[in-house]
C-alpha cells in the first residue's frame, strides 16, 4: 500500500474579486491567518489589522539571473507590527508580492516570529529554489519544549499554504537522475529519446554550459525528464549549429515555476563535426527539442537530427 499525506481543506478568500489581488487563506482548526499583498495593493492592504500584529513574512519576486532567464528572489522577516516593518522594505524593487502570516488569536509573540523567520530561512535554503535577500541569521532562536512545539505546528500549516498561492520554493528538491537503460521500450519505428537540445545565447553558453558545466531554467514534461541522459547545446547566429554535448549527471528543479537544472558529469565536449542549421525550418531551435545522442553525432544538419 502506498502511503499518503492526510487530505486538508484551506480557505482562500479573494478579498477584492480579482484572484491576483488581495487574498486571505486560513484552514479550519488552524490559529493562523495568511495574506498574499501583490506590491500595487499595498497602500489599500495596510490598513488591515492583521499588519499591526506580530508575524512572519515573506517578499517575493523575480530578477534576471547570468544566463537571461528568470530567478526567484526572496526576503523572508519577522516582526512584532507587520505594517510598519514592510513600509520600511518599499524602497527595495527587487519585490512584488508579500505573503504574511500572522496569529488568529495573538497567539504569536517576538520569540515565536523570530523561530518560524529562522526556520523558513533555513528551509529555503536548503531547497536552493530562489535567491535570498537575507544576511546570516545565526543559530535556531531558544524556546521551551512546549512553545517549540507550538511553533512547528504553526509552521506545518505555513508550509501546506505556500504552495497554494504560488511559493514553491521551501519544498525539498526531487533529484532526478538518468536511466542506466531505457525504462520502456519505444514502439517499432519510434526513437528512445534520450538527448536534449537547447538554444544557447554566447554569453550563457561561455558561463553556464561551459563555466558552470550545468545549464537550467528549461521547462520539461515528467516524461522526458526521466529519459534524458545527455545535453546538447545549439548555439545561436551567428554560430548557428550545434557544437557542444555533455552527459547529465542529475536534474534538480529550479525556483518555484515549474522549470529545471541540468547539471553535468564532466565539462561539455566539443563535436568533432557541429551540425549546422542548414535548411531547417525557421524557428525549430528556438526552444528545447529531444533527439539521441547518435542523431546528434552523425548528423550533418539539423534537419538530420529528427527533433521533437
Amino acid at each position: 500500500m502506498i502511503a499518503t499525506a492526510d487530505a486538508y481543506t484551506i480557505r482562500i478568500f479573494v478579498a477584492e474579486g480579482d484572484p491576483e489581488g488581495i487574498r486571505i487563506v486560513d484552514r479550519a482548526n488552524w490559529t493562523g491567518v495568511g495574506l498574499v499583498v501583490p506590491r500595487d495593493r499595498w497602500s489599500v492592504a495596510r490598513s488591515r489589522s492583521e499588519f499591526e500584529k506580530p508575524g512572519v513574512y515573506i517578499l517575493s519576486g523575480y530578477e534576471t539571473d547570468e544566463i537571461g532567464q528568470e530567478r526567484l528572489v526572496l526576503y523572508i522577516g519577522q516582526t512584532e507590527t507587520l505594517g510598519a516593518r514592510i513600509d520600511q522594505h518599499l524602497p527595495r524593487d527587487f519585490w512584488d508580492r508579500a505573503t504574511v502570516f500572522v496569529s488568529g488569536n495573538d497567539g504569536l509573540n517576538r520569540a515565536h516570529v523570530t523561530w518560524l523567520e529562522w526556520a523558513l530561512v533555513e528551509r529555503a535554503k536548503a531547497a536552493a529554489g530562489a535567491r535570498l535577500e537575507n544576511g546570516p541569521i545565526g543559530k535556531e532562536p531558544k524556546l521551551s519544549e512546549w512553545e517549540k512545539a507550538d511553533v512547528q505546528a504553526f509552521l506545518r500549516e505555513i508550509l501546506r499554504i505556500l504552495p497554494l498561492v504560488g511559493l514553491r520554493a521551501f519544498e525539498p528538491r526531487t533529484v532526478i537522475k538518468p536511466p542506466i537503460v531505457p525504462l520502456v521500450a519505444p514502439p517499432k519505428g519510434v526513437d528512445a529519446i534520450d538527448t536534449i537540445v537547447v538554444p544557447a545565447q554566447t554569453e550563457g553558453f561561455e558561463r553556464a554550459f561551459i563555466g558552470a558545466q550545468a545549464w537550467w531554467a528549461i521547462r520539461i514534461a515528467q516524461a522526458k525528464l526521466e529519459k534524458l541522459k545527455w545535453i546538447a547545446a545549439y548555439r545561436v547566429s551567428p554560430i548557428s549549429a550545434i557544437t557542444h554535448i555533455a552527459e547529465i549527471d542529475r536534474i534538480e528543479p529550479y525556483g518555484d515555476t515549474g522549470k529545471y537544472k541540468f547539471f553535468f558529469k564532466g565539462p561539455a565536449v566539443a563535436l568533432d563535426k557541429p551540425v549546422p542549421y542548414g535548411a531547417a525550418p525557421s524557428g525549430v531551435m528556438q526552444a528545447p527539442r529531444y533527439t539521441t545522442r547518435d542523431k546528434v553525432l552523425s548528423a550533418k544538419s539539423v534537419l538530420d537530427i529528427n527533433l521533437t
